[in-house]
């Protein structure tokens, strides 16, 4: 089965376009950091304290449904005494808030209270109840009257509040009633608090956990509806502002997007509590979004590895999709997003055709353009090692920045450089700016021609790539090009390695002409690798898998050296069997 169409227009198939990264190299400026530090010094001033002053709900007007079910391990582990996350644990008893020194990833998973979800999911409410309310003590007591970050950061505000009236049964099921009375202040001052910084967040998943947390809150405190009308106009903002016009978010991270989706698919369930529609302007951006996200997953029904994000567990990814109510196709083209995606009878191949996102927008990001994944069925043939803001805590930083590098991706890697600069604040600096693409669809081959700038002012050399999939998924055919463009020349030859990252269980196998390569895949299904124009080495690699654990694999790399004039390397990925 194919998500080829006949009619290439018939899915916003454009044959030609030019990406432009506008301002991407330039990060916040001195005005907006200084401005974000004095934004966060004035909420422990006494006058924000007043502004969060007001009449605290007796009770909420109902509970939400949460549609996830949560990590089993987790959730086990909660059950045992301890909090994890990604590889660090902490006793329960011991978690000391008021002097704590956890990992970012951590703390926001802390403070978020994402962790009640995997608790509910693995215990009734007898069991979860006294160990959420334990947590709960805790925080009030470290964060309840003292708003400062992370805590109270809005983004995190926003899915404490989403968390807190989907799983009010494990907090507010004590007897004990000025406690019951402190969760509920605590909720209202995370309300009038997000209803004054919603908009202070980060563009992109962070602001629209934000104004999600302004809407539950409107939905579930009582007197709520003016509340509830101001959040529906915010998320309208943040939507415009987080979401190009495919459905992608800016930061170009498919983990990042897949964080959208399942704020708004919360958001959605308390709506539903209260019978009342999701805003019908937000329904369709959350189509939008499902048939992009789709877009970046392959046969296994996992994501592929962009922007530093893992494949995430399938099941999950699956999970979401039906939560979301959401009936869609995989978008092919996502013009503005910046990725393709191929597909013809098992095989797909996703790649990457855009300029890497803006500098003020992420941290974090890749130098991943014009790289790809290929698989076949529910096997990954060509991966990206992924994982930079995915992995454990244990993984070093040194490798968590160098899996950020152009290296790190399926791609061709210029004078053993980044086609995009890694700043050391986690920002990309200069580099790609132009990305040149035409895609044509046609009865034998579905074919993509991209090339990008990112190596002309260092070497004056364009990188061009081309990738045609016949209509049977056999064939996968490549060709890199290095072509003189700008006024630099470099007058000695410039080393460059195309490099294949290999999907840990494929087994490889050379043939004795050194040009080619057996890979076989799980199920004795067999491809064939050869190229022309470049030396073939096997390497070892590694590859982020779903639980953010780096796994060793190989990478096949063809390696040369290119003239003033350029240079062009072709290769082909063929289906034996």
């Amino acid at each position: 089965m194919t998500d080829r169409l006949d009619d290439p227009g018939a899915d916003g198939i454009e044959e030609g376009k030019r990406l432009i990264r506008q301002g991407g190299d330039r990060g916040l400026s001195l005005s907006d950091r200084i401005a974000e530090r004095f934004q966060r010094l004035a909420w422990r001033t006494p006058l924000h304290t007043l502004k969060l002053r007001g009449r605290h709900p007796l009770k909420l007007l109902t509970v939400a449904d949460d549609p996830f079910f949560g990590d089993v391990d987790r959730g086990q582990a909660l059950l045992d005494g301890q909090l994890a996350f990604r590889g660090e644990s902490h006793d329960l008893t011991a978690l000391r808030l008021d002097r704590a020194s956890f990992s970012r990833a951590y703390a926001e998973h802390l403070h978020a209270f994402a962790w009640l979800r995997d608790l509910s999911s693995v215990t009734t409410r007898a069991v979860a109840a006294p160990i959420a309310e334990a947590i709960m003590r805790q925080w009030i007591a470290a964060y309840g009257q003292t708003v400062s970050e992370p805590a109270w950061r809005p983004d995190l505000c926003g899915r404490r509040i989403l968390f807190w009236t989907a799983h009010a049964p494990l907090i507010l099921s004590s007897t004990d009633l000025v406690y019951r009375s402190d969760v509920l202040h605590a909720l209202a001052r995370s309300a009038r608090h997000l209803d004054r910084t919603a908009d202070k967040a980060p563009a992109g998943a962070a602001r629209i956990a934000a104004w999600c947390g302004v809407i539950a809150g409107g939905l579930m405190i009582p007197g709520g509806d003016p509340r509830r009308a101001f959040g529906e106009h915010g998320l309208q903002r943040a939507l415009a502002a987080s979401l190009t016009d495919d459905g992608g978010i800016i930061g170009r991270s498919p983990v990042a997007l897949y964080d959208a989706i399942q704020l708004l698919t919360m958001l959605r369930g308390t709506y539903a509590a209260r019978r009342m529609e999701l805003p019908e302007t937000v329904a369709e951006r959350l189509q939008r979004m499902v048939s992009a996200l789709l877009g970046c997953c392959h046969g296994d029904k996992s994501l592929s590895s962009w922007q530093g994000g893992a494949p995430l567990d399938p099941e999950l990814v699956v999970q979401t999709i039906e939560a979301t109510g959401v009936r869609t196709r995989p978008l092919r083209q996502s013009r503005d997003w910046g990725y393709q995606r191929l597909s013809a009878g098992s095989t797909l191949a996703i790649m990457d055709a855009a300029p890497p996102p803006v500098a003020r927008v992420v941290e974090g990001g890749c130098a991943s353009t014009l790289a790809f994944e290929l698989s076949d069925g529910p096997c990954r043939i060509v991966v990206n090692c992924g994982g930079a803001r995915a992995s454990l805590a244990q993984v070093p930083g040194a490798l968590t920045e160098a899996l950020r590098t152009t290296a790190a991706h399926s791609t061709l890697v210029l004078g053993d450089s980044n086609s995009t600069a890694l700043n050391a604040d986690g920002t990309l600096g200069k580099g790609v700016a132009e990305v040149e693409l035409s895609r044509q669809e046609t009865e034998p081959t579905s074919r993509i021609e991209a090339s990008h700038d990112g190596y002309v002012r260092r070497f004056g050399l364009k990188h061009r790539r081309l990738l045609a999939l016949g209509n049977d998924g056999r064939d996968l055919r490549g060709e890199d090009m290095l072509l003189p463009e700008g006024r630099k020349r470099s007058r000695d030859p410039v080393p460059f390695a195309i490099r294949f990252h290999l999907a840990p269980d494929v087994e490889i196998a050379p043939t004795s002409d050194g040009q080619a390569a057996f890979l076989r895949l799980p199920g004795q299904r067999l491809w064939q690798f050869r190229a022309k124009g470049a030396a073939l080495t096997i390497e070892e690699s590694i590859w982020v898998n779903a639980a953010g654990r780096p796994i060793a694999t190989s990478q096949l790399v063809l390696s040369g050296e290119a003239a003033p004039g350029g240079a062009s390397v072709s290769w082909a990925f063929h289906r034996s069997r």
